[in-house]
């Protein structure tokens, strides 16, 4: 038995678990810095919230069984766990009762939520048949550096936040290079400091392989001493289990 959860999405019964899909979010993007390992997440515009994040270790890219993680536009095209406790651990995209909790020696399993991507452009087809998510991990002491299989990582407190904020529908960015700096993130800051505003905007051709240093971003130690100092309250901070059909976390 399926179940149809929207127009291009069929999920088997056993993936039936608080699955929410559709499209309709268009006050929030989210935005992904491989460069910073970094997430950050826009509402109408400013952004709000920042989260530490792992990449894949095999470098970007969306061939078929390359384990990369690809750039790009791309959109939310479900949202799965959604109630399930936090280090709920997912198989197939079904939870399985099993709670596992952060940095156990030994597991690394898809945790507590998924956002599944779908990508928009040629450099991301794939993304949608890759199982590429954005999901927890127990394995948080990894985050801030590229530790995954193609999808993005996230503490268990992050995603359910995530998810808990952002509706299907919703755009993703992937981007190579540093975050953009947005001015109603930093004005505060900046003005506080006597520091010298940058000019802001987004990286240029987020599905070009190579990274830039783009004029509009900051560079690592600054964004870092940054986050650090503006939200220093959030987010700071094996076996690999075969989640499903081409799913690897």
């Amino acid at each position: 038995m399926a179940l149809l959860v929207s127009a291009s999405v069929v999920l088997p019964a056993a993936e039936q678990s608080s699955v929410i899909s559709g499209e309709g979010d268009n006050h929030h993007e989210i935005i992904v810095s491989v460069k910073d390992q970094k997430l950050v997440l826009l509402t109408d515009g400013r952004a709000d919230g920042f989260y530490p994040v792992s990449t894949s270790r095999y470098g970007i890219g969306d061939r078929m069984g390359s384990y990369t993680t690809p750039l790009g536009r791309l959109t939310v095209k479900a949202k799965i766990g959604m109630g399930q406790p936090l280090g709920e651990v997912f198989k197939s995209r079904a939870p399985t009762g099993e709670i596992l909790r952060p940095n156990i020696t030994g597991r690394d399993p898809i945790v507590t939520r998924i956002l599944w991507l779908e990508g928009t452009e040629p450099c991301n087809r794939n993304a949608f048949e890759r199982s590429i998510y954005i999901h927890g991990t127990p394995q948080e002491s990894l985050l801030g550096r590229p530790a995954s299989y193609g999808c993005i990582r996230m503490r268990s407190v992050d995603v359910a936040e995530l998810c808990d904020r952002v509706g299907t529908g919703a755009s993703v960015r992937i981007v190579a290079d540093h975050l953009p700096v947005h001015v109603s993130l930093l004005q505060r800051f900046l003005d506080a400091n006597r520091f010298v505003a940058v000019q802001t905007g987004t990286p240029k051709a987020p599905c070009e392989t190579k990274a830039e240093n783009h004029p509009e971003s900051l560079n690592e130690k600054p964004l870092q001493k940054l986050l650090a100092l503006n939200f220093p309250h959030q987010h700071s901070h094996g076996e690999v289990e075969l989640v499903g059909k081409g799913e690897k976390s």
